[in-house]
């Protein structure tokens, strides 16, 4: 069997199997027998590095919001400060989070994440909480309000979110970016690269080996080896090496996996499966054969009413806060431009069913009727239309736009249930004749003011792209998804990176 490589560089440099042979003499035809004991592996020093410095600076986030929520809840209450032991706790805190893995969860990602361990962070609070007041009755013998208890609680729980948030800020200027190897197609190469992009991550994509097995060969032959990957992560300065698995022989990627974890890197692993059935699935194990349980495309009952309760109490409780900001805005796009102050759009809903979307306007009266002399200058993939600098877009709606602020009127339609705070984007009636077949399945849901589509800013994703995001999203969804996205919203909107 013949291995062909292809080492592809960061700057589109390429290497073909011939100069690959000369570079790593130990690609030849890749002919091995048992391999000998090998010595320890060596992790490389920058990955360690970043390892160390992430996993301290958590440690250290964790016993400072204890500290402070210690010390709000003392004087946030009556009754004086909480006795000092109460810090006998504090051990406890870095315990548990050690064994239930969030100090080595940041070494198996690139986009290190703090939101998503909210539920257990969650559980630490009032694992602590808990202790702390056991502690004062049973062996204190102090009496600990049911007040002072819960605003330890609920301060722990927050401040460790945000602590944590602000060391992995802190942490992520002071370590190496990582250094990603690709081992994949160009496709995926290409997809990984506008996702690091999107995603703003500490990570670079430096290179990619594309294999190309010849069945000309012993089956017993391999593609690569321990040592001509670890020449390849010194050559290249590797952090990570991603793999996207052979969907043929699933031995070749277990050899990679094998051969990258022993030149001391991170591996991280990108299964294309996930992208069809989503992450939200249950591992069955046969005998050592792993099978994927696959959620079906659809909210159950009790699902809807969950989302639909969060929607009108989230959307009634945003009203009553923006109130004053819609009647500042509302006046300023009066003293702006003439016109109407909303801009009413029919848009496809639930069901296919077309509605009536609210939005402050934007752009002057005729918008529409200029539309057709700007199609040459669209940006956006296929169906949509957008373009930078339009110049229909009045001076308060390009604010209105950078800051998002023009969607505050979609909360009456969320009241009325014709959105959701959280879901897929409500398309134009052009957009929605333009997707055919199980594409159509995302309108079993309600559509929404925000989601991911709008985070990753909808104009940078592709229509299909977007079909499969909002797939995702339907088959993983969980009323905690819907409140992470609502809190990323906040940044995007702030960085006024509207749309």
């Amino acid at each position: 069997m013949r291995a062909h490589a292809t080492v592809r560089s960061q700057d589109g440099g390429r290497t073909d199997s011939t100069s690959l042979r000369r570079h790593h003499p130990q690609v030849r035809h890749l002919r091995r027998t048992r391999p000998a004991i090998r010595e320890a592996i060596e992790t490389h020093p920058d990955v360690m590095l970043r390892d160390r410095r992430y996993r301290r600076s958590l440690i250290v986030a964790d016993v400072l919001a204890a500290l402070s929520a210690l010390l709000v809840a003392g004087l946030a209450t009556p009754g004086g400060g909480l006795h000092p032991s109460f810090l006998i706790g504090l051990p406890l805190v870095v315990l548990v989070s050690k064994l239930t893995g969030l100090y080595d969860r940041d070494q198996l990602l690139i986009r290190k994440t703090t939101i998503d361990e909210a539920p257990k962070l969650l559980q630490h609070a009032t694992l602590y909480t808990l202790l702390a007041w056991l502690v004062a009755e049973l062996l204190l013998g102090m009496s600990v309000s049911a007040g002072k208890a819960a605003v330890l609680w609920v301060t722990l729980w927050v401040l460790s979110i945000a602590f944590r948030r602000v060391t992995r800020a802190i942490a992520a200027r002071i370590v190496p970016e990582e250094r990603l190897l690709l081992i994949g197609d160009a496709a995926t190469y290409s997809r990984l690269a506008d996702k690091l992009d999107m995603t703003r991550s500490r990570a670079r994509l430096v290179g990619r080996l594309s294999l190309q097995r010849v069945t000309d060969g012993p089956s017993a032959e391999r593609v690569i080896d321990r040592d001509t990957m670890s020449q390849l992560v010194r050559e290249l300065d590797v952090h990570r090496i991603l793999i996207s698995p052979s969907q043929t022989d699933p031995q070749l990627t277990l050899d990679l996996v094998r051969a990258a974890k022993a030149a001391g890197v991170r591996v991280s692993v990108v299964p294309h499966v996930l992208d069809v059935v989503g992450s939200s699935v249950a591992f069955d194990d046969l005998g050592g054969m792993t099978l994927l349980g696959v959620r079906e495309f659809e909210l159950s009952r009790s699902s809807h009413l969950v989302k639909r309760g969060f929607d009108l109490v989230g959307a009634g409780i945003m009203l009553l806060v923006v109130a004053p900001l819609m009647a500042l805005i509302a006046l300023a796009i009066k003293l702006d431009s003439p016109g109407p102050v909303f801009f009413r759009q029919e848009r496809i809903g639930k069901a296919g069913r077309p509605f009536r979307i609210f939005k402050f306007r934007t752009m002057v009266p005729d918008a529409e009727e200029r539309k057709a002399e700007l199609l040459h200058r669209n940006e956006a993939d296929g169906i949509l239309f957008k373009i930078e600098d339009d110049p229909r877009i009045t001076r308060v709606g390009r604010f209105l736009r950078r800051t998002s602020l023009d969607e505050l009127p979609q909360l009456f339609n969320v009241i009325r249930g014709e959105m959701s705070l959280v879901g897929p984007r409500p398309l134009i009636c052009a957009e929605d004749s333009a997707i055919t077949g199980y594409d159509r399945r995302w309108l079993r849901l309600t559509p929404g003011m925000t989601g991911h589509w709008q985070i990753m800013g909808s104009a940078r994703v592709p229509t299909r792209e977007m079909v499969k995001i909002d797939y995702v999203y339907v088959t993983t969804w969980s009323l905690f998804e819907d409140i992470k996205i609502l809190v990323r919203t906040i940044p995007y909107m702030l960085a006024r990176r509207g749309m």
